[in-house]
């Protein structure tokens, strides 16, 4: 089972991170993203979808056209642990590769 973050541990991943933050009154960790259009977003969508199959870690996310806002917290801790900054820096990693 994964282990829940200290907020230390968490402040200092979160700044190695471009544009996550944490989330108000819960403890996980968050990222909006703008796409050019419907089809980049959906794009996306997939890549990271095929990513939380592989690793069995499924985000929260909500889209609308062409903005994705993702939510990231490891449901048996009810918590942020090392797993959902996995996550994080891949789609960190998939943003900068286009």
């Amino acid at each position: 089972m994964s282990r829940k973050l200290s907020p230390d541990e968490r402040a200092a991943q979160l700044r190695e991170l471009n544009g996550w933050k944490s989330v108000a009154n819960r403890d996980a960790i968050e990222r909006s993203i703008e796409f050019a259009d419907f089809n980049e977003a959906f794009g996306f969508m997939t890549r990271v979808a095929i990513k939380a199959q592989e690793m069995d870690h499924h985000p929260e996310w909500f889209n609308v056209y062409n903005k994705v806002h993702i939510t990231l917290s490891t449901h048996e801790i009810n918590g942020v642990s090392e797993l959902d900054f996995q996550f994080a820096r891949f789609v960190d990693s998939i943003m900068k590769n286009g």
